[in-house]
């Protein structure tokens, strides 16, 4: 069987898409030619910047021919409808057979469609394939009507047989006519040459100074770095996506190593680092004994016969007006830190729209340092501290070095809080209040950075919940599913025990308040307009609420955003009742709890989504949710890892198959009788060992059940759930519940109904699967 080679020669494709394409390649040809009915054995592709390449072992000669019995209309059946079978199937008439069926005789089309040669049916694919590949972004050029992502110069596509001989596939696009010639580099080896084999291609292209294998030539890069930066005692910092990028952007791959100047040496390394990597696709070497960006590692795509001095040089030019801006950037940053406080930076934030139905980023940073002083004291934090920081950690999105490299915002916070002298809490908050972004990314621990963190995310959720902004299938354009996954992980990894939903009231009240005060002030009636008696009991009962409530926190808001305060409240008073804010709370109310809800349960299905990593089953959370408390994150997955770990023995199985064939008799008596067997069994009614047995293990598990749950030591009330199997199972063998003496019927349906209450206590065992 013949092997295929296929290269399509062009300009240089973007970096980011030689991947991506060439698995589109491979998955549109061998998807084409199976279609076709030609198989293959193996399929490799391969890209540099001038070209995609792929390489399938054993293709068939010939697609096989192929039968087909297509069935038809009745022999009866309307002139038209046999005609419009005709045309469908290819045939004459005469070409039909009738044949017996159950409901009459039938016509049957016999279509027989012949083998094609390889080659043919090659063609066809490649040419539909090359029409229609799916670039991201694609152009065209000279009078064809081709696109491409860049000027397509050549198409080498050949079959070589077990012989070793190789035969041109004929075919043509838009004028470039399919050969066996390539070329190699395009500077040290121009001249183009012939192929036979893919081998043959690969040697050739080596000896050409074209290393095929993107793999390769990242592994080439990666050796030579750090065999560099080790014979100068230094290293590289290791950057698997800009190794990635910069194999991408060379197809002879040329170490070379150059110095940083020492007036850059002193900026903080993540800005050479960036500043290298975004600008010139410079690798960072560090000096370990200092921890400095010392040195850079660039990659030519060329030997020279200076071996790299005068590309060296330019880089480094090029290099320090790079690094001279970003030295620009930091002193003036610094002057602002230092001087000033970073305070200029934050008044400019008023002015900076976070959303247009939610604000300004001052309005934000408002709400967060709010939220944050509530949940300071649940994580262990000094409240005026945690409010401090989250005032303070948005202020370097006005410097001028985040401006210039927006991902170094937090990073940057650090450095300026450092330099200003302020706490070194406040410093590590600035870093770590936007982690974790992934579910790699670090947590952060400090109490401080976890209050400033959880508020900066919880504001934003609640937020884009307010507004019905929320994800929607795959579209998520405000990442509230990272948000989501990071207050999970910033719970469950540091203990934290807090109740969401009392924590998204905290953050969703002033948001709530600011979206519809103005809606509030247009639409209700007057009618209550002189009703100040009225206004002074609803600000009485404020002050007797409990502090954290819903309608206390509400109305205080709705105060703030009035611009109420006690010198006016003569004045304010009136005019606030006239407009019937306070009057409107209760429909808020009702909406917010919904969307709150709705929110609860957006993070309920993030929560499944995450543990699923760990073995937890679906249906053991939802058996855990149904149970009180289900907003706390932390109690609710400790439930369920106990509830997990019980269902993976023998006795938690078999007890569950024991609690659900008690739960579907007792709920299937209390349908048919109309009451609820929910007590009054009693052991004197026992009739067999087995019910007094039953009784004596449902009475031990109480015992331990009840002190365990309220400990919340999950385990041990699993167990001894889980203990009572031997005699669940005992008493169903020896005992028949819907006996015919009602007494000892009701009875023994009670003592089900207590089976079902001590299981119940633990978790809803009805809501696990099977």
């Amino acid at each position: 069987m013949p092997d295929l080679l296929i290269e399509l020669f062009s300009e240089e494709i973007p970096a980011r898409m030689q991947a991506r394409a060439a698995e589109d390649l491979k998955t549109k040809v061998t998807n084409g030619l199976v279609e076709a009915g030609l198989t293959y054995a193996h399929a490799a592709a391969f890209a540099t910047p001038r070209r995609l390449t792929l390489a399938l072992e054993g293709v068939l000669d010939h697609s096989p021919t192929t039968r087909e019995d297509r069935k038809g209309p009745k022999v009866d059946a309307p002139e038209k409808a046999i005609e419009g079978f005709l045309r469908g199937a290819g045939v004459a008439r005469e070409d039909l057979e009738e044949r017996d069926e159950k409901k009459g005789r039938v016509f049957y089309a016999i279509i027989e469609k012949p083998g094609r040669p390889a080659a043919e049916i090659i063609a066809e694919v490649l040419e539909d394939t090359i029409r229609t590949f799916p670039w991201p972004k694609s152009m065209r050029w000279g009078a064809g009507s081709l696109r491409w992502v860049r000027p397509l110069h050549r198409i080498l596509c050949i079959l070589t047989n077990d012989a070793g001989e190789a035969d041109v596939v004929p075919m043509e696009v838009d004028g470039i006519r399919a050969g066996d010639m390539t070329e190699g580099h395009r500077f040290m080896a121009p001249a183009p040459f012939s192929v036979t084999s893919f081998e043959d291609y690969a040697a050739k292209l080596k000896r050409a100074n074209v290393v095929l294998d993107p793999e390769e030539r990242a592994e080439t890069i990666w050796n030579d770095a750090t065999n560099a930066a080790f014979a100068s005692g230094m290293e590289v910092v290791e950057d698997k996506g800009l190794l990635a990028e910069v194999a991408g952007l060379v197809e002879w791959p040329v170490v070379l190593m150059g110095e940083i100047g020492a007036d850059f040496l002193d900026l903080p390394p993540e800005v050479l680092m960036t500043s290298m990597k975004e600008h010139q696709k410079f690798f960072s070497v560090r000096n370990p004994k200092t921890g400095r960006i010392e040195r850079f590692i660039t990659v030519a795509n060329r030997e020279t016969a200076d071996n790299g001095k005068t590309i060296l040089a330019g880089n480094q030019k090029v290099l320090t007006a790079r690094l001279s801006d970003a030295k620009f950037f930091w002193e003036n940053d610094l002057r602002v830190a230092v001087d000033e406080k970073m305070q200029p930076w934050l008044d400019q934030l008023e002015n900076v729209t976070f959303h247009n139905k939610l604000g300004s980023q001052k309005a934000r940073i408002d709400r967060i340092a709010a939220l944050a002083r509530e949940i300071a004291p649940v994580v262990g934090a000094d409240p005026n501290l945690a409010e401090t920081a989250a005032r303070t950690v948005k202020a370097d999105l006005s410097s001028e070095m985040v401006g210039e490299f927006p991902e170094l915002q937090g990073l940057m916070g650090r450095y300026y809080s450092d330099a200003a002298g302020l706490p070194p809490e406040l410093a590590a908050a600035c870093e770590e209040h936007y982690s974790p972004l992934g579910p790699s990314d670090a947590v952060p621990a400090a109490p401080v950075s976890v209050a400033v963190a959880l508020a900066d995310k919880l504001d934003t959720l609640t937020g884009f919940w307010a507004i019905d902004e929320k994800p929607t299938g795959s579209k998520d354009p405000f990442a509230l599913r990272r948000a989501a996954l990071g207050v999970i992980r910033l719970v469950l990894e540091n203990g934290i025990r807090v109740e969401l939903l009392e924590t998204f009231l905290l953050a969703s009240v002033s948001t709530y308040s600011n979206a519809y005060a103005a809606e509030v002030r247009e639409t209700v009636s007057r009618e209550l307009a002189d009703s100040f008696d009225s206004y002074r009991t609803i600000r009485e009962a404020i002050a007797q609420t409990k502090r954290n409530s819903l309608t206390s926190n509400l109305y205080k808001a709705l105060l703030r955003n009035a611009d109420f305060n006690e010198e006016t409240e003569s004045k304010k008073l009136k005019e606030f009742v006239e407009a019937g804010v306070v009057f409107q709370v209760n429909s808020y109310q009702r909406h917010l709890n919904h969307e709150i809800g709705d929110l609860l349960a957006f993070f309920h299905d993030r929560l499944k989504v995450h543990l699923r990593s760990e073995g937890v089953r679906h249906d053991v959370i939802d058996a855990c949710l149904a149970m009180p408390q289900a907003d706390d994150l932390t109690l609710l997955v400790k439930r369920a890892r106990a509830l997990q770990a019980v269902l993976e023995t023998e006795d938690g199985e078999n007890l569950v198959q024991g609690f659900k064939r008690a739960n579907n008799i007792l709920t299937q008596a209390e349908e048919k009788d109309g009451v609820e067997y929910s007590f009054g069994a009693d052991p004197k009614f026992a009739e067999t060992d087995a019910e007094r047995a039953l009784f004596a293990a449902l009475d031990a598990a109480d015992a331990k059940i009840v002190p365990a749950m309220k400990d919340e030591d999950f385990p041990t009330a699993m167990a001894a759930m889980a203990g009572i199997r031997p005699e669940v199972d005992a008493f169903f063998e020896a005992v028949q519940v819907n006996t015919d003496n009602e007494i000892l019927r009701r009875n023994r349906l009670n003592l089900l109904s207590r089976i079902r209450n001590v299981c119940l206590q633990v978790a809803d065992l009805t809501r696990l699967d099977g």
